[in-house]
């Protein structure tokens, strides 16, 4: 499929036309509305295999690990490639955290992207679709295993959440315990915001580290690949004590964007090398040729 030259021009205006249709950024998804949600993220009837995962993730994820990990992320570049070379290179990985999909990572993001693409949603959503799990890359740079790559993500400096999954499994965490991180507050204050809290650390954190400084990215696409994985606050409500005005609009941008990368994992394959055309040209307008990883 040839791409125009004027590609940008082309898919501004297409984006022109969807809004004047009335479909925005933050309309309800479509492509979903036929499919059976129950059947998505049952924990509890997972495998061994998630069970582990999340036992050992829940165990692992300490305030430490989390202060010790950024302070080593932010000393070296660990690769030098571009988005669709990053999204072959991780094509290997298979995500030990998901009960839904045994699908390569190359055919969720295609699957993200496309799903958000039907549904008429803007350029630089669908581009956020295709990369927003790219920081998955960490497990291939030399991450401690996969519980510090995938899974949910929660707040850690203040007391587990009962709506994080399988929330028994922190009994083995040792700030369970603390005196000070066991408490519902913690280290936080009262409504201070998600920017002033910590994450437990893994791919949405980094991939958001990474592309803010090297995308034209809006800050609602930057927002889906922060808090994708951050499922007790977007879904279940939790964490309303840390949150604040100022998170509403994220929010709205990560609610927005979660059924396509939920519910798309259950639709039928993609073929990488005919969309490819498609999905450079985003990526040209949106990244940096090379991205420093």
């Amino acid at each position: 499929m040839a791409i125009p030259d004027n590609f940008e021009v082309v898919s501004d205006a297409v984006d022109a036309v969807n809004i004047l249709k009335g479909i925005v950024w933050d309309a309800t998804s479509q492509f979903d509305a036929e499919k059976d949600k129950t059947q998505f993220r049952q924990y509890e009837d997972a495998c061994d295999r998630v069970k582990n995962f999340y036992k050992e993730q829940h165990e692992k994820q300490t305030m430490e690990f989390n202060l010790k990990i950024r302070v080593e992320m932010r000393k070296t570049v660990r690769a030098r490639m571009g988005i669709w070379e990053a999204m072959e290179k991780l094509n290997t990985l298979v995500d030990h955290s998901d009960p839904d999909t045994e699908l390569s990572q190359i055919e969720h993001l295609l699957q993200t992207a496309e799903a958000i693409r039907r549904d008429g949603k803007p350029d630089w959503m669908q581009v956020t679709g295709l990369v927003h799990d790219l920081g998955k890359l960490l497990y291939l740079f030399g991450s401690e295993g996969q519980w510090d790559v995938v899974g949910d993500t929660f707040v850690v400096g203040c007391a587990f959440s009962d709506k994080i999954v399988l929330p028994q499994t922190f009994a083995g965490n040792p700030d369970s315990k603390d005196v000070v991180y066991s408490t519902e507050c913690g280290i936080y204050k009262r409504h201070c915001g998600l920017d002033n809290v910590m994450l437990s650390w893994g791919h949405d954190e980094y991939l958001y580290h990474i592309l803010k400084e090297q995308s034209s990215l809006p800050e609602e696409g930057l927002a889906m690949i922060r808090y994708h994985s951050f499922y007790p606050w977007h879904r279940e409500g939790a964490y309303a004590h840390l949150t604040n005005a100022s998170d509403e609009k994220a929010l709205a941008a990560v609610r927005a964007f979660n059924p396509y990368d939920l519910y798309s994992k259950s639709d039928g394959s993609v073929d990488p090398a005919a969309l490819k055309p498609y999905y450079e040209a985003l990526i040209k307008k949106y990244f940096n040729n090379v991205i420093e990883w």
